[in-house]
């Protein structure tokens, strides 16, 4: 190779970008003046695309087949040259075949999958909950993105930018999420009881109404996650309260065995325990067992169901021994009989003293009516 040659050798450039981050979006090729050597190597690693601007616009096809399409280059290494470029062909300089150095500026996007990115609820949403009203809750989660349309991404949010990482722009997508969160959860009407089966579902239709928000900026969201939804402190503290008398069901068994724990706990402590304690305890176990006890017996074991009510029954002096009790049709009976006249003894409950039937007004209709005496 002649001195000609291997000076000419020194100006060609490679063009590269090697990603040492995990969040940069896109990355401007820095060269002084943004002079880039006719011959130049352009490397496009596997997940990656390079696209090339020039005076502030980024450069189109000069074909009419691909006219209005940037100059987006995908994986593989590529000679900057118009002879097998001629999509550079509209680049300043070149479009006269100069073997000369021409200016562009090169802008590499990364397009693997950005995984893991955080969003949440700063502040809570107010939601009217079908089982227990009104309610204040977060959520938490995480997305997943990835660049669409490096052109698009580049005039919307990048500009000038010399590297343009996930971050910058994580804010305004977690709003974006949190906005379109709470409208969904306005319209479900679900209760926050049935949230925890209903995550996947609630985070692909999460993932469906970004769709448009994240495409008008050149990205695709690809997963949207639900981690997590909770509810204020007390809130919470109130269910579990509510879960536990769930649990508990009797709360006067629950009380009997708690402390019959603590005796036998107390039992076991060498130094004896603290005697006012298990005294205490035995005296609320026994109380509580006595009032089961009498409550077991106040309840009769196969007593006679009472009478009906005006069905009292009668005793009835026969002889001078008591006999009954009787039912008004067995009384009525033995009025018939003529075992039981007017002046035969008659008693039922509530009576002061034994009386003659004669002088009782509930039997009367058993006697038949007297008549008045005559007038004198």
């Amino acid at each position: 190779m002649d001195l000609i040659g291997k000076l000419l050798g020194q100006f060609i450039d490679i063009v590269q970008w090697i990603d040492d981050s995990n969040d940069t979006l896109a990355y401007r090729f820095e060269r002084d003046g943004n002079e880039i050597k006719t011959g130049a190597k352009l490397v496009v690693r596997p997940g990656q695309m390079a696209v090339f601007v020039n005076e502030g616009q980024v450069a189109q096809a000069a074909s009419e087949t691909n006219k209005g399409v940037a100059d987006a280059f995908g994986p593989g290494t590529y000679t900057l040259e118009t002879q097998n470029l001629p999509i550079l062909s509209t680049l300043q300089g070149w479009k006269y075949g100069f073997n000369s150095p021409f200016k562009a500026e090169v802008y590499f996007f990364s397009m693997r999958t950005f995984t893991g990115l955080k969003w949440g609820t700063p502040n809570p949403i107010i939601l009217r909950d079908p089982e227990l009203g009104p309610v204040r809750l977060r959520a938490f989660g995480n997305y997943s993105l990835k660049i669409s349309d490096p052109r698009l991404l580049l005039e919307k949010l990048i500009s000038t930018d010399g590297r343009f990482e996930v971050e910058e722009i994580a804010e305004q997508l977690r709003s974006l999420l949190v906005s379109r969160f709470a409208a969904w959860v306005g319209k479900a009407q679900m209760s926050v009881y049935d949230f925890a089966g209903q995550y996947p579902q609630m985070g692909d239709s999460l993932r469906e109404a970004l769709s448009p928000d994240f495409k008008a900026f050149g990205l695709e969201i690809e997963s949207v996650v639900l981690e997590n939804v909770t509810l204020p402190e007390e809130v919470e503290k109130a269910l579990d309260k509510r879960s536990q008398m769930g649990v508990i069901g009797d709360l006067g068994k629950y009380t009997q065995f708690q402390a019959a724990n603590a005796i036998e706990e107390s039992a076991k402590n060498p130094s004896g325990g603290n005697p006012f304690l298990t005294a205490g305890l035995s005296v609320a176990v026994g109380q509580q067992v006595a009032q089961g006890m009498q409550a077991s017996s106040s309840q009769p074991q196969h007593a006679a169901p009472p009478p009906l009510p005006g069905a009292t029954p009668w005793f009835v002096a026969v002889g001078g021994a008591q006999q009954g009790p009787f039912d008004g049709a067995a009384v009525s009976g033995m009025v018939t009989s003529g075992q039981l006249t007017r002046e035969t003894l008659i008693w039922q409950q509530g009576m002061g003293a034994w009386t003659p039937a004669g002088e009782v007004a509930a039997l009367n209709a058993f006697f038949g009516a007297v008549p008045p005496p005559l007038p004198q």
